[in-house]
């Protein structure tokens, strides 16, 4: 039974009728920019009526405090403990009333219009399943980001510096969808999960996040699953919004070592026993490359037993299922 608790109200304003929108953000420990992301959702106007449901996931920063003290209008679920991306984002998603969810990073700041933007297309197409806003660095410049489905060739390209084969330029070209500027509209495969828009309904037929991926490879999960029923996932340039990048994965201690866990249950999910057990080899074999290398190096001897530790423990992670 979960212990979490809820507190808050819904932003909108108008009394009696329902949200159109509802914005659910997971947050661990960004309350910097918790703080700035939630103040630009509600001191600017987005040209709709606003739900926003924050997930706190045992954050030891001050965190739900600050949500609780300074944006009493947010609706705020306060994990006792770090339920990962995919729980506390269906958590908030079961709490939300409004036809429309918005997946939104905490490290987002939101301009008015974009939201708008992104509700009028799906509004207004209803052979797509999702929208996806551009996202831009801090300085203005565009992140290009979008990508298309991995196949087990990603793992590959993850575990070794092969960047000088011509394979693997191509291979990382294409994924990366490195013919596209991200400055035009168009359908893509999988766009950035930092800003996330899609019909309740759908998010419902579809079971919500993937809990057994729970830091990575959700959002990826989710998109196949969205194309795979026929349904398109539109980028759409001209709703923009500013993302940090990373703010809250890069504190986890053990990211890289649940990053590879993750991305060896997406390929058994999608792709059968056999990708995933291709995933698992290439990566015990590039730990036990890394091992070999420590071992041999020039660290002094607790440096190198500490560093082997980190290596095997982070292979365990990576290979269990």
């Amino acid at each position: 039974m979960s212990t979490s608790s809820i507190a808050g109200l819904s932003m909108s304003s108008s009394e009696g009728r329902p949200p159109d929108l509802s914005i659910i953000i997971p947050s661990w420990n960004t309350l910097t920019l918790t703080r700035e992301c939630l103040g630009s959702l509600f001191s600017n106007d987005h040209g709709c009526e606003l739900e926003v449901i924050v997930i706190d996931n045992g954050s030891a920063d001050g965190s739900p405090e600050m949500v609780a003290r300074e944006f009493s209008r947010a609706k705020l679920i306060r994990n006792p403990v770090n339920e990962y991306y995919s729980k506390a984002c269906n958590q908030g998603a079961e709490l939300a009333t409004a036809d429309v969810l918005c997946f939104l990073n905490s490290d987002t700041l939101v301009p008015p219009g974009s939201l708008r933007k992104m509700l009028n297309f799906l509004e207004g197409n209803q052979d797509y399943g999702a929208v996806a806003p551009r996202l831009n660095n801090p300085d203005g410049s565009v992140q290009p980001i979008c990508r298309r489905f991995p196949t087990v060739f990603e793992v590959i390209a993850d575990q070794f510096d092969l960047s000088r084969w011509q394979v693997m330029q191509r291979y990382r070209a294409s994924a990366n969808m490195r013919d596209f500027d991200h400055l035009s509209s168009r359908d893509v495969e999988q766009p950035p999960g930092a800003c996330f828009m899609l019909r309740s309904r759908d998010f419902n037929t579809l079971g919500g996040f993937d809990e057994s991926l729970p830091l990575f490879y959700s959002d990826v999960d989710i998109c196949l699953r969205l194309w795979r029923s026929g349904q398109r996932i539109r980028f759409l340039a001209d709703a923009e919004i500013t993302h940090v990048g990373s703010a809250s994965v890069v504190k986890h201690a053990l990211w890289r070592a649940e990053f590879m866990r993750n991305q060896v249950r997406y390929f058994r999910k999608h792709h059968g026993w056999f990708a995933a057990q291709f995933a698992k080899s290439i990566i015990i074999a590039s730990g036990v490359r890394t091992a070999i290398g420590t071992a041999l190096g020039r660290k002094p001897v607790p440096e190198k037993k500490r560093l082997l530790r980190e290596v095997f423990n982070s292979l365990r992670i990576a290979v269990s299922e």
